[in-house]
């Protein structure tokens, strides 16, 4: 079978490689071995912090870049990728585009909304690491890793759908908006996944110059959207929790039978035509 070192795998976590309730990608590690040894890139794209993304990509094995915090930030292994750009930062091992704001400009906004939509907010700034355990289920560890956020500062709403609207008209009001994710809300200053997608497509490009990348993207939620329209080839993972996600008709688009994981490998592995042996009992 030819290397597939040619395909850009950008992947949701959250209810699309890794289960809703129970974070487990086991329904997926068949797919995931034979894309490693056919090289393909695994790029997880996520609103989940670096911090989180860290482990799960020890986990998996994987060496590749990762987007974080809904398209805030891109981190590249240094190892991988040659830059002459002002506009990166130094983080460790890896070179960092940050579209996002820091933290502390996304809490200073939240001053600026009305009194009323101030209290329908609890930011995870404001929850602190205990009670995201709660609403996430994570484990106090894990909060701890999802509360270091670096360029958001995801926010639990706890008002009606009326309200919600009048929030996106003051965010937008002042120069932000508003991405609905599978559990949170989160306030941008216009970047998303999308523009991760494509920026970080150029890159692979410029540094392979020989190769013709083709971008795949997974995701199953409203904030990822704009991932899924600028892929090359758009993956609707199955969400029983939410409405169908609607693409413009010229997307090229595939909707996965099953959720999770198991949508998301039965899915690539038909498009890609992976041959995954017999399930194990």
């Amino acid at each position: 079978m030819r290397p597939l070192n040619d395909i850009l795998i950008f992947t949701d976590l959250d209810g699309t490689l890794l289960d809703h309730e129970t974070y487990s990608y086991k329904a997926a590690q068949g797919a995931i071995t034979v894309l490693r040894e056919r090289n393909a890139h695994i790029i997880p794209v996520t609103s989940k912090t670096r911090a989180e993304v860290m482990i799960l990509r020890a986990s998996l094995e994987l060496n590749t870049p990762f987007v974080v915090e809904n398209g805030a930030a891109v981190f590249i292994p240094k190892s991988q990728f040659e830059f002459n750009h002002d506009s990166l930062l130094d983080c460790d091992e890896f070179w960092c585009k940050a579209f996002g704001l820091p933290r502390e400009q996304h809490q200073d906004l939240m001053s600026k909304l009305s009194r009323e939509l101030q209290d329908c907010c609890m930011t995870f700034g404001m929850l602190g690491n205990k009670q995201i355990a709660e609403v996430t289920g994570l484990s106090l560890d894990h909060a701890a890793l999802a509360n270091q956020r670096e360029y958001s500062d995801p926010i639990l709403w706890q008002g009606s759908d009326v309200q919600k609207s009048q929030l996106r008209k003051e965010v937008e009001g002042l120069g932000y908006r508003i991405q609905e994710g599978g559990r949170f809300l989160h306030i941008t200053n216009g970047y998303d996944k999308g523009k991760a997608l494509v920026w970080l497509k150029q890159q692979y490009i410029c540094n392979n110059a020989n190769t013709p990348f083709r971008a795949i993207a997974l995701g199953d939620s409203d904030n990822d959207i704009d991932m899924l329209e600028a892929a090359d080839q758009a993956i609707v993972i199955k969400n029983p929790n939410k409405p169908t996600l609607m693409l413009p008709s010229d997307i090229n688009e595939i909707r996965s039978a099953s959720a999770g994981p198991k949508g998301w490998a039965e899915s690539l592995s038909s498009f890609l035509d992976l041959d995954l042996g017999e399930p194990s009992l």
